[in-house]
């Protein structure tokens, strides 16, 4: 379970590349009940939040780039992170840098492709609140190599897995941080890439209420979707959508550490 804890390892942050940042918080306002906070001097990045606390954040968008959600992993060290994601056969995108006193980050990919962050923490550790309704509770790796993907990241943050076969024949894998009681401290999965051509990724899932609710409400503003609502044995119900503009996020009710 994602905690505001955020031991090493766990996804501590979440943020989205948009071309257009005031339309993008107008959406997920009306899905998810979430405003705006600019941060002066920041080129437009800036906090999202729901009940003034912070559960996400959106800045411009890179040139070349396609809008996407960032999950960032906390580490004891960026520099040191970084260079075993390199030898480990990643890229860096983005090389470490402070962000003023709140931490140091740098933006890596994976050797399948999927782009993630890696979080040293200074005043800020993480976001203000997880694992409840309308904010982050799972983030999920979609992969074309489970076992190298997993080989990955464990060698960066000691991550342990345990699989897991909600149906038969799909293959996923339950993944925790690297102490503590491995059901307790699971916070996300791995699975094959859905798709021969689909393009490995980290996509975070949102705690929903009403699944159905937030798909009408993500539809209605301009949203996709990508996978309908659906009950998964064992895990819940959850859907996959795209935002206005193509930014892929999934909902769920229920708590997938305890399937």
């Amino acid at each position: 379970m994602i905690t505001t804890d955020f031991p090493l390892g766990s996804p501590c942050w979440i943020d989205l590349g948009s071309p257009d940042i005031p339309a993008t918080a107008a959406f997920y306002g009306k899905v998810f009940g979430w405003t705006f906070q600019e941060i002066p001097g920041a080129m437009g990045y800036g906090f999202l939040q729901l009940n003034g606390n912070t559960v996400g954040a959106v800045g411009p968008l890179d040139p070349g780039d396609r809008s996407s959600w960032t999950t960032y992993f906390r580490t004891a060290d960026v520099d040191a992170t970084a260079q075993a994601a390199e030898k480990a056969g990643g890229k860096v995108l983005v090389p470490p840098a402070d962000v003023m006193q709140e931490g140091r980050f740098a933006q890596v990919a994976d050797p399948q492709g999927a782009r993630f962050a890696i979080w040293q923490a200074g005043d800020t550790t993480g976001l203000d609140a997880v694992s409840e309704d309308n904010t982050l509770v799972w983030a999920e790796l979609h992969t074309s190599d489970q076992d190298g993907g997993f080989s990955f990241y464990h060698g960066l943050f000691g991550w342990r897995v345990e699989n897991f076969e909600p149906s038969p024949g799909m293959n996923y894998r339950v993944i925790s941080t690297a102490d503590g009681d491995q059901q307790q401290t699971a916070f996300g999965g791995i699975a094959p890439t859905m798709q021969e051509d689909q393009p490995s990724a980290w996509t975070p899932y949102f705690a929903a209420a009403d699944v159905d609710a937030l798909v009408t409400k993500a539809t209605a503003a301009g949203g996709t979707v990508l996978m309908p609502a659906a009950d998964v044995a064992n895990v819940g119900r959850i859907a996959w959508l795209a935002d206005p503009n193509g930014a892929p996020f999934a909902l769920i009710k229920g708590e997938p550490q305890e399937s």
